[in-house]
């Protein structure tokens, strides 16, 4: 496994990989959040709901959920103390899906959803008691770049937690996961989706990101501390905490 690899949505485009991420992202953000569900069978909006489990413990006063899309995990972020909210994506039109959302919920004095890029997150040094990404962090171009931002960003003492897909490394899990991500997954995204391309690369991305104790091992070389994951469903993702000195 190679968490080096770059792997882009559009294998023809000259654009950069985050520059294709956020077009990407903006084709497929009308249809996503129902796409995700079926894909997921549901089951993403449970890790979800780990992910806050885990965040209301530390009692945070201020939260930013990183690479935010239509915003489930930062509306579900008001369920812990955090009075102030902050959803960032670079991608204008999941935001816009995101925005309505929020205002449906009555939540815009809590919720606050910016346009902006996770490598240069427009925040002072040690400003956020929490941070969360949900399958968001191996759509970065620079990974290390984006976990050293998050780093910066984040108080000491606070909490930073990762929900993202990884592989199962056990059978027959392993092979039926490799089956299911790699032939059904952009089968059903390509029946329902206008974008072709948007679902083989989730696909492929998830394949190659590290995982585990790989990925651990890059938190703690960013500087991060009492690192742990937490594998969900045989491996099939895996939630990461960690915190900053």
């Amino acid at each position: 496994m190679n968490g080096t690899k770059k792997i882009t949505p559009y294998k023809s485009s000259d654009l950069s990989k985050k520059e294709q991420v956020a077009q990407m992202f903006d084709n497929i953000s009308g249809n996503y959040d129902g796409l995700n569900r079926v894909i997921s069978m549901g089951t993403d909006m449970n890790w979800r709901k780990k992910v806050i489990a885990l965040v209301a413990e530390k009692n945070p006063k201020t939260a930013l959920d990183i690479a935010t899309g239509t915003a489930d995990l930062a509306i579900m972020l008001t369920q812990t103390s955090a009075e102030r909210i902050v959803g960032l994506d670079i991608s204008a039109g999941m935001l816009e899906v995101g925005k309505q959302k929020v205002t449906a919920q009555n939540l815009n004095d809590k919720v606050e959803l910016i346009l902006a890029d996770s490598e240069a997150i427009p925040f002072e040094d040690n400003y956020f008691d929490a941070i969360t990404v949900s399958f968001g962090i191996r759509n970065f171009e620079h990974l290390e770049k984006g976990l050293s931002e998050i780093l910066r960003v984040l108080k000491p003492g606070g909490i930073f937690v990762i929900l993202e897909t990884s592989n199962p490394t056990k059978f027959p899990f392993k092979q039926g996961y490799q089956f299911y991500t790699r032939f059904m997954l952009p089968m059903i995204g390509n029946l329902f989706s206008k974008d072709q391309s948007a679902y083989g690369y989730l696909s492929e991305s998830a394949a190659a990101f590290p995982f585990g104790e790989e990925l651990n091992n890059i938190l703690r070389k960013i500087g991060f501390i009492e690192v742990v994951n937490r594998p969900q469903l045989f491996g099939a993702a895996t939630i990461y905490s960690a915190s900053k000195k």
